[in-house]
């Protein structure tokens, strides 16, 4: 008999996290009881929601699909779940998969919300599915082409996803740019070349903005070569960003683009639904270079204070993954 306990974390206000206990509803014929592996915690958009800055515009469409509670609190939040198939389905029962959920040690879903983990993905690497899933889609909006030079600004866990998966492209001279030094050797990692600011090289065919700063985005516009494109991926949440579209802007003609991972990109839209775009996700975390972007792990009962700490003071942390006892 599976047991219908379970425990979760909650924002209870923000800037404070609990843990508190949860009773599972008994699965539906179409449902699935999972037992929680590993989870991710996705720290740019979790420390807003954690320190309660989602604007009130936004509340709606920032929901993640099985959050609990409402924004800014108390609300059950994050959206990068691996575990394994404890009850359901007998072709899904003992199989590892991955779910847009938030951190829980056991939970009950639909089986259509799950998607296997292939096996040559470890489970504990398949916490990056929901940041990878969010570069693809940024890639696709930016819509590089052969031999383009690109820069991504912002060398959080997003942004090396998406030099990594521009440095894959033929011909594609990848610039991963961060004010953080120690951001060089994941670089290295992912065959991507690496700059500070002040040595970001010029020119770009396209620039990719990830850094969550009003610095960044103005470097971004800096170094934009005539009528290229610079994709906005960084959420800034209730802050307001001021935009330089003077100077050079108008001369260059630049475009300045959106990417949110909420659609899938019109450039795919057509072919391509959000499970396949996992599917694609999952399948591209069989390359181990890929670990070098999980720079911390920690017990699933130290959240509360994790999830503190990577608010107010992040550090050299990028993906941050959380271990669920066995």
């Amino acid at each position: 008999m599976v047991s219908n306990g379970a425990r979760a974390f909650w924002v209870a206000e923000p800037g404070r996290g609990e843990i508190r206990d949860e009773t599972l509803p008994p699965p539906a014929a179409d449902e699935v009881v999972v037992r929680a592996l590993f989870s991710g915690v996705s720290r740019g958009t979790e420390a807003l929601v954690f320190q309660g800055r989602v604007p009130a515009s936004e509340r709606e469409r920032m929901r993640a699909p099985f959050q609990d509670g409402v924004f800014p609190a108390p609300v059950k939040y994050g959206y990068a779940s691996v575990g394994i198939v404890e009850q359901g389905a007998k072709r899904l029962v003992g199989r590892t998969v991955f779910a847009l959920y938030p951190h829980q040690t056991r939970y009950v879903v639909p089986a259509s919300a799950l998607t296997i983990v292939p096996d040559a993905v470890p489970a504990a690497r398949a916490v990056l599915a929901a940041n990878l899933e969010t570069a693809i889609n940024g890639v696709w909006d930016a819509r590089p082409h052969v031999g383009d030079r690109i820069t991504v600004v912002g060398a959080g866990t997003v942004g090396c996803l998406v030099a990594w998966i521009a440095g894959r492209i033929a011909g594609c001279e990848v610039e991963l740019v961060d004010l953080n030094p120690a951001r060089a050797s994941i670089a290295r990692a992912l065959g991507v070349r690496f700059a500070e600011p002040g040595s970001a090289a010029d020119g770009r065919d396209l620039v990719i903005h990830a850094s969550g700063s009003a610095a960044g985005l103005a470097l971004a516009l800096s170094i934009a070569a005539f009528e290229a494109t610079i994709v906005e991926m960084s959420w800034y949440g209730d802050q307001a960003v001021p935009v330089t579209l003077g100077e050079r802007f108008h001369s260059r003609r630049l475009t300045i683009t959106s990417s949110q991972v909420g659609s899938v990109a019109s450039s795919q839209r057509a072919r391509r639904g959000p499970a396949e775009r996992m599917q694609l996700t999952l399948s591209m975390l069989a390359d181990p270079a890929l670990d070098a972007l999980i720079t911390g792990e920690s017990a699933f009962e130290a959240l509360p204070d994790i999830m503190a700490q990577l608010a107010s003071a992040p550090g050299d942390t990028l993906c941050h993954r959380i271990r669920y006892p066995g």
